[in-house]
This record gives structure tokens, C-alpha cells and sequence, in this order.
């Protein structure tokens, strides 16, 4: 995804991601690394292992209080969370709900 967010609202982001994510899970074009995920010959075990090396990865950014990487780390986290939530048929106005009642 490229362009301005500026005017984006995080949930319109997010959906929208949630949505090519889906999109992806279904229609599995040739050329995608998200439909790779869901045909992947390890399956599941391809997205857990992607989120564990990106939360080492995430860790490590915050222990040595790299902001740049801090970020860029958290957002692979959120893409592999939103793959596994799809994987696991979990729509994402589930998480937004149980995030909500934890408010």
C-alpha cells in the first residue's frame, strides 16, 4: 500500500489492509506474498513463525531505541496478525470489540 495517510483515519487503514488480506486468502494470485502465506506447504506455521522473528525483531528495535525500526517492526507485526486473524476466520470487528470492552 503506498500513498498519503494523512486524511486516513487508522481504522480505514486498517481495514483496508484487512480487506487485500482477504481478497488475497481468496482469490491467491501467483504474485502475492500474502496469498504465498495461505498456500504456504507449512500453512499456519509459516504466519506464527513470520510473527515470532518479527517480535524479536520488534523487541530488539525497542531495546536499542530505534524509532525507524520500531515502527517499520510494528507494522510487520500488525500485517502477520491481520493474515493469521484472516487464517483463523477472526474478522477484524472482533478485535476492534474485544479492544473496546478492554477500554
Amino acid at each position: 500500500m503506498s500513498g498519503d495517510t494523512t486524511d486516513r483515519s487508522t481504522d480505514d487503514v486498517l481495514d483496508e489492509l484487512f480487506a487485500v488480506v482477504e481478497d488475497r486468502k481468496t482469490n491467491l494470485p501467483e504474485d502475492s506474498y500474502t496469498a504465498s502465506l495461505f498456500t504456504h506447504e507449512k500453512g499456519e506455521n509459516a504466519v506464527l513463525e513470520k510473527l515470532g522473528e518479527e517480535t524479536t525483531e520488534l523487541v530488539l528495535a525497542a531495546k536499542d531505541d530505534d524509532h525507524d525500526e520500531l515502527v517499520h517492526e510494528s507494522a510487520d507485526i500488525v500485517y502477520h496478525l491481520l493474515v493469521l486473524l484472516s487464517m483463523k476466520d477472526v474478522d477484524i470487528d472482533e478485535l476492534r470489540a474485544e479492544l473496546a470492552e478492554r477500554r
